[in-house]
This record gives C-alpha cells, sequence and structure tokens, in this order.
C-alpha cells in the first residue's frame, strides 16, 4: 500500500543520504545501464520464446519482466531484457539481499560466520524458510542492507535506474516492517536487470570477494523447492543455483544455471496467477536458446 507523503520523503531522504555517504568511494562506482548492453542476436532469440509462449500481453501490461545473460565467455557476457527495468513485487526473491549485506558484514568483521549463521542463510535460501529471512534481516539489520544494496560498489538498487532490489519488510515475527521502496512503494522488490548483475557478480567472484562469492554459490545450490525453474530442468542434466520466490499472482525466480557446457544466468518476474505453470515452460525454452548457440 503507498505510504504518506511525508514518508516518501524520508524514504527518498534515507536513500539519497546513502548515496552520499558513500560519494568518497568513486573509484568502485558501477553504471547499472551499461553494465550489461544488449546482444541483438540474443535479444531477437529472448522476444522469440515470449512471442512462443504468447505472453506478448503480459509483456505489454509490463506483468513480465525477463532477463537473460550468457556467461559462458565470462570476459563477454552476452545480454538480453524485457521490461529489465520494471520494479515489480518479487515476494521472497529479496532475501539474496540479504545475503550479500550478511556476507559484507563478516567481511568487515561486524558478523562471525559461525555454522549457525550458515544453516541460517541456508535454509533462508534453498527453502526459502521465512523465520529464517527474518532472523538473518534482524540480525543484519535493515539499514545495513540499504546501505549494501545502495553502495557504488554494488547500486542493486539505483533511483535512477528505476529502482532495482529493494528488502525493507522481512517475512514476519517482531520488527517486521522497515520502509517500502520510495518510487513504486514495494516492500519486496525486484528489477531482473538487478538481479542478473547479482548473478553475474556472483559468477564473476564480485560479490564481497572471491571467497564469499563461492560461499554464496554454495548457499544458492542444491535448491529446495521444486517448482518453476527447478521443475522446468528436472530432466535435464544441470547445475542450478537459485532463489524463487511466491505470493498470491506474484511470480519470480532467478538462476545461474550450467548445462552442456554452457552457463547462462535467467531471471523472471510476473504478475499472474498462472506463473507457477508458465515458468517451466518460459526456462525449458531459454535453456535451448543457449545450448543451441
Amino acid at each position: 500500500m503507498p505510504l504518506g507523503r511525508a514518508m516518501v520523503a524520508g524514504a527518498v531522504v534515507l536513500v539519497l543520504a546513502t548515496f552520499a555517504a558513500t560519494a568518497a568511494d568513486r573509484s568502485a562506482v558501477i553504471d547499472p545501464s551499461s553494465a550489461l548492453s544488449p546482444d541483438t542476436r540474443l535479444q531477437h532469440s529472448l522476444q522469440g520464446v515470449v512471442d512462443e509462449l504468447q505472453l506478448n500481453g503480459s509483456l505489454a501490461n509490463k506483468h513480465l519482466a525477463v532477463s537473460l545473460v550468457d556467461v559462458t565467455d565470462l570476459d563477454r557476457p552476452r545480454y538480453a531484457g524485457l521490461n529489465d527495468s520494471e520494479m515489480m513485487y518479487a515476494a521472497s526473491l529479496p532475501k539474496i539481499c540479504a545475503l550479500v549485506a550478511g556476507f559484507e558484514q563478516i567481511r568487515a568483521g561486524q558478523l562471525k560466520y559461525t555454522p549457525a549463521i550458515k544453516e541460517m542463510f541456508t535454509r533462508m535460501i534453498r527453502y526459502s524458510s521465512n523465520a529464517d529471512a527474518s532472523l538473518a534481516i534482524q540480525t543484519v539489520g535493515f539499514d545495513y542492507i540499504s546501505k549494501v544494496l545502495t553502495s557504488p560498489k554494488y547500486l542493486f538498487y539505483d533511483p535512477k535506474q528505476n529502482g532495482g532490489l529493494w528488502l525493507g519488510k522481512a517475512y514476519g515475527g517482531p520488527n517486521d516492517y522497515w520502509r517500502l521502496d520510495p518510487i513504486h512503494h514495494l516492500s519486496h522488490g525486484a528489477t531482473t536487470l538487478q538481479v542478473a548483475r547479482f548473478f553475474l557478480m556472483l559468477q564473476e567472484g564480485r560479490l564481497v570477494s572471491p571467497e564469499y562469492s563461492a560461499e554464496m554459490k554454495e548457499i544458492l545450490s542444491k535448491p529446495g523447492i521444486h517448482h518453476k525453474f527447478v521443475k522446468g530442468l528436472e530432466d535435464q542434466s544441470v547445475e542450478i543455483y537459485r532463489k524463487s520466490g511466491t505470493w498470491q499472482k506474484y511470480h519470480a525466480d532467478a538462476a545461474l544455471v550450467e548445462h552442456g557446457g554452457k552457463k547462462y544466468i535467467a531471471v523472471a518476474l510476473m504478475e499472474d496467477k498462472r506463473g507457477g505453470e508458465i515458468f517451466p515452460q518460459l526456462i525449458q525454452k531459454l535453456d535451448r536458446v543457449i545450448t543451441s548457440q
């Protein structure tokens, strides 16, 4: 639901203040708009997939967003996106925000990486445990998570790019609510572009550090929920590193997939009660696009 004007203004001030506080580190600033530029051939193929699945209506209504990145050659990633800067409700997908912020805190020596902390993160990601997600969010802190998302190192949430990844509410329990994002008033939001960037940086070893990127990748492996992208690839011999989200008619899935000597990132957000049925078909066709090129 929308924030009051005063609350919106406060959230905008918070985001801008976070940007200002980190402005000294300009050598690390990323331009998200140029981080992944479209590849003409892959863009054409992605549009073809949407045509085949008869999803152009959802695309036109901005109820569907998709990003696809071929990272087989990590020095030359190939990107395609449709509605990729449209911020949508993403349910449990933004739990990855708590994951990367937690590891930034660990790297900074502010949080000890114990077996219990690893188990908490693992349950939050693999099984999408709301209890563990809320515990992780409260452990790391909303302010710290926001600082990481808006930092020049990542810019996963950038007002100049129509927002991006946002985690403004826990998933149940005390102190659940923090702030809705100042642009679209979402508690759990994402754009497929920014999620694709998250997984690209993970694959590059640039989330926190190479060591912690590898640790996060391991946590994202072995999905414990068998639906959407995982269901669509169940008959294939693949390695998949994934986080999904579901709430009522909102569906989200994001994965780094290794299959047939190819590696790619697929991200989809959809506002449609049929999303759970559509996503397995979508990932199958995206997989064929990558493995056939």
